[in-house]
C-alpha cells in the first residue's frame, strides 16, 4: 500500500467495529507461532531418555535433535511459493497435519531413524509456520494495529516454549522422576513428544475459523470475497473499491526480488546483506538455543536432580517471556541499536559467569554451592538480556533495514543463515560440552562480545524511519 493511495480509501485511518473478532483471527494465526516455539524446545525433555534408549553417543545425539532445523530450512525457503499458490489458509492447514503426524511419530518410533524422520516433518511444519504466520497477520491487520498485532507470532512462540516446558516437568513428575517411566502405557518422554498433538490439532480447527487473506484473494480474482473481508477487518466505513485499487497497484509495482539482486560488492555479497547475516548468525552463536534444547541434561550433567532440571527449564522460559514483554514495550522507545547494545553487555555477563562456575570440578556428582547458584542465576540473566533484545531486534533489523528492491530475496538469504547457524550451535553442543562446558561457554562468550563492535560499526539505527528511506 502506498503513502499517496493510503488516504484515498481510508484504510490508513481504519478502526474495525469488531476489534476482537480481527484479534481472535490474529492469535489464530499465531497458533502456528506457539507450535513452533512448543516443537523447538518440547525436546529438551527426551533428550536424556533418547540417548539411553537408544544407547548412543553425543554426536549421533545431537544430530537427531538438530535435524529438525534441516526441515526448518526447506519448509521456510517454500512456504513463499506453496501460499502464493493455494492461499495463505492452506498453507496453515498443511502446516497443522504435518505438526500431527510429527507429533504422532515421535511418540511412537520404532528405531532412531523414523525418529529423526518425524523430526525433520516437524520441522519443515515449523519453517512454513515461521513464514505463514507472519505474512497472514500484516495482511488481515488494519494499518492501525499492524505492529501489536504482529507482536502476536513471537508472544505466541516464546509462551509455546514456556508451556512445553511446563508440561514436561509435570509429566516428568506424573512418572516419579523417570523420563523412561511409564505413562499411559508409554515412556514419559514419548508422551512428552505426543502431547503436541493436542495443539497441533487446535491450530487446523482454527484455521477453519478465520478468513483468507485479502491479498491472496484478489490476486485469483476473487475480488468480491476479498470486499468481505477487508469491510470485516478493516470497518466498513473504507472504500472498498478504492481499497482493493490500492492492493492490486501496490502488487503490480513491487519488484520480485532475486538472489542475483544481492551479488555486488567485494565479497560476493553487497555489503548490507552481510550485516544481515551477521545478524542472524551472532543471534545464534550466543547458544540460545542450549538453553531451551538442552537446558534439562545442563542441569542433570552438574548434579541437579532430574524434576528440578525440567523446573528451572521452566523458569528459564518464563523470564523469556518477560524478556521479550521488554523488548516490545522498549524498541519502539529506545531504538534497536541500543537494545542489542544492552543486551550484548548482559549476555556477556551471564554466559562469563556460567563458563566460571562450570569450570568448578563436580563434589559427589554436583557443583560447589556457590558455584550451582551463580550457574543458575547467571543461566537466567543471560536469557533475560537475550530476549530483551536480539531475540525481537534481530527480526526488526532484518523487516526493515534492506532497500526494498532487496528486501524479500535479502530476508531469505538471512533466514536461512539463521537456520545454519541454529543447526551448528544444536549439533555441536552435546560433544561440545562432553569435552569442556567451561570452554564451550567461554565460546559462546566471546561471540557474545564480539556482537558489540559490530553492532557499534556496521548496524545502522532503523527506529522512526520508512521502509522507502532504506535506499
Amino acid at each position: 500500500m502506498t503513502d499517496t493511495a493510503a488516504p484515498n480509501s481510508g484504510a490508513r485511518d481504519a478502526h474495525p467495529e469488531h476489534l476482537g473478532h480481527v484479534i481472535f483471527i490474529a492469535a489464530a494465526a499465531a497458533m502456528g507461532g506457539f507450535l513452533f516455539g512448543y516443537d523447538s524446545s518440547v525436546i529438551n525433555g527426551a533428550v536424556e531418555a533418547i540417548r539411553d534408549r537408544y544407547d548412543i553417543g553425543s554426536a549421533a545425539l545431537a544430530q537427531v535433535i538438530a535435524i529438525a532445523l534441516i526441515g526448518c530450512a526447506i519448509g521456510a525457503a517454500t512456504a513463499g511459493r506453496i501460499a502464493d499458490r493455494i492461499g495463505r489458509i492452506r498453507c496453515m492447514q498443511i502446516a497443522a497435519v504435518l505438526f500431527t503426524i510429527s507429533a504422532v511419530g515421535s511418540a511412537l518410533p520404532f528405531a532412531l531413524w523414523d525418529l529423526a524422520f518425524w523430526r525433520i516433518i516437524g520441522g519443515f511444519a515449523i519453517g512454513m509456520a515461521s513464514v505463514i504466520g507472519p505474512a497472514y497477520i500484516a495482511e488481515v491487520a488494519p494499518p492501525a494495529y499492524r505492529g501489536r498485532l504482529g507482536s502476536f507470532q513471537q508472544a505466541a512462540i516464546v509462551v509455546g516454549i514456556a508451556i512445553s516446558q511446563l508440561v514436561n516437568w509435570g509429566l516428568l513428575n506424573a512418572a516419579d522422576g523417570d523420563q523412561r517411566g511409564k505413562l499411559m502405557g508409554l515412556e514419559a518422554w514419548q508422551v512428552m513428544l505426543g502431547v503436541m498433538v493436542i495443539p497441533a490439532l487446535l491450530y487446523g480447527l482454527l484455521s477453519f475459523a478465520i478468513p483468507e487473506s485479502p491479498r491472496f484473494l484478489i490476486s485469483v480474482g476473487k475480488t468480491d470475497r476479498a470486499k468481505k473481508v477487508l469491510e470485516e477487518v478493516e470497518g466498513s466505513r473504507i472504500d472498498l473499491d478504492a481499497r482493493v485499487n490500492e492492493i492490486e497497484t501496490a502488487m503490480r509495482s513491487e519488484h520480485k526480488s532475486t538472489f542475483k539482486d544481492l551479488l555486488g560488492g567485494g565479497f560476493f555479497f553487497k555489503p548490507i546483506v552481510w550485516i544481515g547475516i551477521g545478524l542472524s548468525v551472532f543471534q545464534q552463536f550466543v547458544g540460545i538455543n542450549v538453553a531451551f534444547y538442552y537446558s534439562s541434561t545442563l542441569w542433570q550433567s552438574v548434579g541437579v536432580d532430574p524434576s528440578d532440571s525440567f523446573f528451572y527449564s521452566f523458569t528459564t522460559s518464563i523470564i523469556n517471556i518477560v524478556g521479550t514483554v521488554i523488548a516490545m514495550i522498549f524498541v519502539d522507545r529506545i531504538g534497536r541499536k541500543p537494545l542489542a547494545l544492552i543486551g550484548s553487555v548482559g549476555m556477556v555477563v551471564g554466559l562469563a559467569l556460567e563458563a566460571w562456575a562450570f569450570s568448578y570440578d563436580l563434589v559427589d556428582g554436583k557443583l560447589p554451592a556457590t558455584q550451582g547458584w551463580v550457574a543458575l542465576v547467571a543461566a537466567h540473566v543471560f536469557v533475560l538480556f537475550f530476549a530483551l533484545s536480539w531475540g525481537v531486534v534481530v527480526w526488526v533489523f532484518l523487516g526493515e533495514m534492506f532497500p526494498n528492491r532487496l528486501r524479500a530475496a535479502a530476508l531469505g538469504v538471512a533466514a536461512s543463515a539463521q537456520w545454519i547457524a541454529n543447526w551448528a550451535i544444536t549439533a555441536s553442543f552435546p560433544s561440545l560440552s562432553d569435552w569442556n562446558l567451561s570452554a564451550t561457554y567461554i565460546i559462546y562468550t566471546v561471540f557474545a562480545a564480539l556482537s558489540i563492535p559490530f553492532v557499534l560499526k556496521f548496524v545502522k539505527e532503523t527506529k522512526g524511519k520508512s521502509l522507502e528511506e532504506m535506499g
